[in-house]
């Protein structure tokens, strides 16, 4: 599944649970119903199993703390790194690291989604 389409579906899970007044966690997806969401964690678009486990694809990769190269480098990441996409904004791609900061930003030329 593309990053696109996972994270447009859920945009549509976030907006069905405004729309109806009732919690995403209580709302159906595509394998079942989604996890319920812990409760201190707060991220861009609400967890669902949509998110997507996207590689980095090069060496040497910043990852930055907004989406766009007018954003402060936080560091550089390595061919195989792995990343769990929340959200993306133009050609970001914002998520955390896997045994790394949260949150970061880094452009989807450098992504395997």
């Amino acid at each position: 599944m593309s990053i696109t389409r996972a994270l447009a579906r859920a945009g549509a899970v976030a907006a069905l649970a405004l729309a109806t007044a009732q919690p995403a966690a209580a709302l159906p997806t595509a394998h079942g119903t989604a996890p319920a969401p812990a409760a201190a964690v707060q991220r861009a678009v609400p967890p669902t199993t949509a998110d997507v486990v996207c590689t980095v694809n090069d060496n040497g990769v910043n990852y930055r703390s907004g989406p766009g190269s007018q954003y402060p480098v936080m560091g550089t990441v390595n061919r195989g790194q792995k990343l769990n996409a929340h959200g993306r904004e133009g050609s970001w791609v914002m998520g955390d690291l896997w045994g790394g900061p949260t949150g970061v930003w880094i452009h989807v030329a450098y992504l395997d989604c």
